[in-house]
């Protein structure tokens, strides 16, 4: 009897982890969420196993290194790890940007991604299939003005997945990067902007349809499930409204 494959998502209290959680569950993964809101991710964690599929939570912050070399001491085996840990902070301009928000951002973004990633490579690599997921953003291949410290941080991650790529080609492990443009969830835009709802909604006024969370873990699930000898290296997702970073086609 083949064992059920085992998925880790971070970051899944909210957002793109969540619905990722619950695309991957009903593509029949066994999903490990992670993130450092508890009671989220138990409550995802119940929901899913109530809908009839497989789900543990565990309190995580990626940042952690002896607590993410911890967690990953639970897989001898594994097949999927998604890296969706990150976010976003301020929106200055580099003349007065927060160094403090750039440094936040950088090491959710990369040293998060990289935590997770050395820890859990030997298991992905012991299952003979693995995959990695690096869930970056449009702003790792393009700047915008206002998103510098957030630009830095997604460029950081998107090298990161190119070096790795690099590095272990030959190995049964693949790396998939994920780039989404403008998505619209309940709390990145809130969280970027301190809370302040007014700012966030300015984001997406007058966009017919910006990406939503399920948009993307559905993208997702289609990357992961390709035959194993089929790589996406980089898959940009973006709204049918925005034709880039700085373009976007707002109705007001």
């Amino acid at each position: 009897m083949t064992a059920t494959p085992i998925a880790v998502v971070t970051g899944a209290s909210s957002g793109i982890g969540a619905a990722t959680a619950r695309t991957l569950a009903a593509a029949g993964f066994r999903v490990v969420l992670t993130a450092r809101r508890k009671d989220r991710i138990e409550a995802l964690a119940a929901e899913i196993v109530e809908a009839g599929h497989e789900a543990t939570a565990y309190t995580l912050d990626v940042t952690d290194r002896a607590a993410v070399d911890e967690f990953a001491t639970a897989f001898r085996s594994l097949a999927l790890l998604v890296n969706n840990a990150g976010g976003a902070l301020g929106a200055d301009p580099v003349a007065t940007g927060d160094p403090d928000d750039w440094r936040r951002m950088y090491e959710t973004n990369v040293i998060g991604t990289l935590n997770v990633t050395q820890a859990l490579l030997p298991a992905l690599t012991a299952s003979g299939d693995g995959t990695i997921v690096i869930l970056s953003s449009t702003a790792a291949l393009s700047s915008y003005e206002g998103g510098g410290g957030y630009v830095a941080a997604k460029h950081g991650e998107h090298v990161l997945a190119e070096t790795l790529r690099l590095e272990i080609v030959g190995t049964p492990v693949r790396v998939i990067e994920v780039a989404p443009g403008m998505v619209k969830t309940e709390e990145f835009a809130t969280t970027r902007f301190r809370g302040d709802t007014e700012k966030a909604a300015k984001v997406y006024a007058g966009v017919d349809a910006p990406l939503t969370a399920e948009d993307v873990a559905d993208t997702i699930g289609w990357a992961v499930t390709r035959p194993s000898h089929v790589n996406i290296d980089l898959l940009v997702v973006r709204p049918r409204a925005q034709a880039s970073n700085s373009k976007v086609h707002r109705v007001l």
